[in-house]
Order: C-alpha cells, then sequence, then structure tokens
C-alpha cells in the first residue's frame, strides 16, 4: 500500500489560501491520475485541478465551500485499490496544516496547457481528454460528440460508449466542419441554488429562485464597480471596414488550421492592429496613480473570455513582442485555458490594454468598461456584410463596429478619436495578398 497526501495548490505567489468549490469524488471514490478530483477557487481565478495519482479515495479533510491554507493537506489517495478504509471531510480544526510531510504530492499547478484546442467554448475534462487522445480521437470530432453531463459535457461513460461504436477506419462524426460552438455564459446552470432565510420570505419559491454568485462573478462585479466609480468614462464608436481582413482570413484558414491545429478568427488581426497604434499613442496604455501617469514601455494585452464560470481576462504578456502567428497562439491557448480552468493567477494580472469581442455573440455594438487600472478597453462588435457607399458607389463590404471606452482623466476625445481611427485604418487597409 502506498498513501499520497494531496496538498491545497499555490497558483499564484501572492496567493496564501484558496476555497474548496466543489469536489468531484468521495471517499471510497476510486480515481485515475489527471482526472478531475476537485474544483477550487481564489480571489483571482477558479480552476479544475486533477489527481495526482491514481488509486482510491481514503481521506476528505475539508467540506465543500470551507478555505484552506495552501500547502495543507486536504485529502489522502491509496493507491493499493484494495483500500476499504475511507473518511468523510473532518468539522473538526484537528487537520493537517502548512507543508506536507515527506511523501505529500503537490498537485500540479496547471500551468501546463493542454495539447488540444477545443473549436468552442465546450469544456472537457481532463480524463475525457486523455481518452480522447488514447483513441485517436479528433478534437473536431470530439466537438460533435452528444454529452450527457450536466449543461450538456461530455463524460467518461459518453466517451466509452462512443468508443465501443466508432470506426476507427472512418470516424462516424465528421472531422472536417467544426461543431457549432456552445453557448456559453449560461451562468444560470452553474451557479447554485441556495436557501436563503430573510431573502426566501422576500423571494418566495416557486415564483423566485436564489442564486449564490460565484467568486470569479461577485470579484468581476466588484471590479466592475470600481471602474465605474473610479474613471469618468467616455465612449467613441467607429464604423470599420474589415473586408480586406476578411479576404485574409478566408484565404489562409485552410492551411493556417491545418499548420497550428485551430481556426483563424478575426481576433488576432483585431490585437496585431491595437499593439501597433498602441505603439503610436502610449498614453493609452498607461495608468493613473493619484495625480501621476505611469507610462508603459510595453503591451500586455488582455483578452475578455466568456467562460462558463464567469467572464475572466487572460492577458498575452509582452504583447508587443510576438508577431502574428504567436499572437495568434497565445489567444487560443489562454481562451482554451480559461474556458477548462487551467488558468493561474499570473496569466490574468498586470494587463496594459484590454480587448472584449462582444461579436462573437453575434451583438452589434456594445458599451464596455474599462478594466482597472488601465484607462481604456476595446469592444468589437459582429462582422457583418453590409451595403456601404465608396466613391459614390454602393458597395457590399464586411463591416464592424469598434466601441472605445476611455478614462477621460488622461484620454480625452481627440486623443481617444485619433487611437480609434488608426485602429480602423490598419485594419482597412490590411494586405488581403499576405501569406501568414
Amino acid at each position: 500500500m502506498s498513501k499520497v497526501e494531496v496538498v491545497m495548490p499555490q497558483l499564484g505567489e501572492s496567493l496564501t489560501e484558496g476555497t474548496i468549490v466543489k469536489w468531484h469524488k468521495k471517499p471510497g471514490d476510486k480515481i485515475k491520475k489527471d482526472e478531475t478530483l476537485l474544483e477550487i477557487s481564489t480571489d483571482k481565478v477558479d480552476s479544475e485541478i486533477p489527481s495526482p495519482a491514481s488509486g482510491v479515495i481514503t481521506k476528505i479533510f475539508f467540506e465543500e465551500q470551507k478555505t484552506v491554507e495552501v500547502r495543507t493537506v486536504i485529502a489522502e489517495i491509496e493507491t493499493d485499490a484494495s483500500a476499504v478504509s475511507v473518511e468523510s471531510p473532518s468539522k473538526s480544526p484537528d487537520v493537517p496544516k502548512a507543508a506536507p510531510l515527506k511523501g505529500a504530492i503537490q498537485i500540479p499547478s496547471a500551468q501546463t496547457p493542454v495539447s488540444e484546442k477545443p473549436i468552442g467554448g465546450r469544456f472537457y475534462s481532463p480524463l475525457v481528454l486523455s481518452i480522447a487522445r488514447e483513441e485517436g480521437i479528433s478534437m473536431g470530432e470530439l466537438e460533435q460528440l452528444p454529452g450527457s453531463g450536466e449543461g450538456g459535457r461530455v463524460t467518461k461513460k459518453d466517451m466509452l460508449a462512443y468508443v465501443s461504436t466508432r470506426q476507427v477506419s472512418k470516424p462516424s462524426l465528421s472531422t472536417t466542419q467544426p461543431a457549432t460552438p456552445s453557448p456559453v455564459g449560461h451562468l444560470e446552470t452553474t451557479l447554485k441554488h441556495i436557501e436563503s432565510g430573510d431573502l426566501a420570505q422576500k423571494y418566495p419559491s416557486p415564483q423566485y429562485e436564489i442564486l449564490q454568485m460565484s467568486n470569479v462573478i461577485a470579484k468581476m462585479a466588484e471590479h466592475m464597480v470600481k471602474s465605474v466609480n473610479t474613471s469618468p468614462h467616455v465612449w467613441a464608436v467607429h464604423e470599420c471596414d474589415m473586408t480586406n481582413v476578411d479576404k485574409a482570413r478566408r484565404k489562409n484558414a485552410e492551411s493556417f488550421e491545418k499548420r497550428e491545429g485551430f481556426k483563424l478568427t478575426y481576433t488576432p488581426f483585431v490585437c496585431d492592429a491595437v499593439i501597433k497604434a498602441l505603439k503610436q499613442f502610449p498614453l493609452v496604455n498607461a495608468s493613473v496613480d493619484g495625480d501621476k501617469i505611469i507610462l508603459k514601455k510595453f503591451v500586455n494585452l488582455g483578452i475578455a473570455v466568456a467562460a462558463e464560470n464567469g467572464l475572466i481576462v487572460p492577458v498575452i504578456k509582452n504583447a508587443d513582442e510576438k508577431n502574428f502567428v504567436g499572437l495568434a497562439r497565445s489567444l487560443n491557448d489562454l481562451a482554451t485555458r480559461a474556458r477548462i480552468k487551467r488558468l493561474v493567477p499570473s496569466e490574468i494580472e498586470g494587463g496594459t490594454f484590454t480587448i472584449t469581442n462582444f461579436g462573437v455573440f453575434n451583438t452589434l455594438i456594445g458599451i464596455p468598461i474599462i478594466n482597472q487600472p488601465q484607462v481604456a478597453i476595446l469592444g468589437t462588435g459582429a462582422v457583418k456584410k453590409r451595403p456601404v457607399v465608396i466613391n459614390d458607389a454602393i458597395a457590399i463590404r464586411s463591416i464592424a463596429h469598434l466601441t472605445l471606452a476611455f478614462d477621460h482623466r488622461i484620454v480625452d476625445g481627440a486623443l481617444g478619436g485619433t487611437f480609434l481611427e488608426t485602429v480602423c485604418k490598419l485594419l482597412e487597409n490590411y494586405d488581403s495578398e499576405k501569406v501568414l
């Protein structure tokens, strides 16, 4: 027999504790290495934590919703499957604390990205991805597999059933066409119903249902209220002709996806233009500290991602040092790991400018809120073909609306408008024949 002690991971240098949101296993359950063991939440990010070993869960020391110091032993796994002695979460304060004993295994911080790249926003557990790798199931094939789990998730049972009927020589599900991305942001399916005495009387069932905000939603709400109270917001909206970008995207789509393993979208084109514009107008890449303006000589580009548990903004560090393909790879990697809860706090810190793409939900124009302590944020609307007047003639063009929200303390209308016009011109004049 061999005992493995599982400890609360430290997901960032500044973090000292984490909250256990959900145990995916209970004492007595078998678990495989890398299968999701629990979900934890910090004040910066939620993460699904894989098991460090295969075996049987024998002890769980803390119940759900308990906040635990990092490096505290939270569970034990008996690697001998014959183990039968199990213990449920202890309600006593006498539980293992501080650094783990010799032989304990620190749960990985999940900084290594998964090799699979989901096409849409659908969640896949590490176990499902592991089975897909072993069976040679492509991500395009996996995207189309119906799921019987909560919110349509693909479960181990679904995978095994599919594998048993799958024709190895010719997959029964198409791998050439992407599945329609699963809708994200349906938070009502992930938030917990709570029984609240006073509120339950004010909002009686069944006419009302009371849900508890997730940690991510609560922190984002607090952050947005603070932003509105801190910065005098001004918004500018420009119409942007994306026809050349659309041509370049379509021309390179097939070869790009074959080479990189993920689809070429409009977003990296926008990111590339924004970075170039920020270099021309560094004040838009600044922050305010009292009566001082802090100019940043680098661009850490935040990208808002609508994940299952709420909005999160991973950051491409030193984005100005990356070429177009490097930007696209970073975008895909961060967005993928944001949706499967594989980000660490350092990857959502230090942004100097943010882009939010509400066009992915077919929204034409949005009014974003600045991501503090930044002084501006760009919102991109859906790209739609429209008749427009060019040289006194009507033409069909691919048009998008770009919205810039800026902090009027240091960015006035002239600067904000000029910056936004520069971004638009860079996109409108993009070389549609360029090979990416």
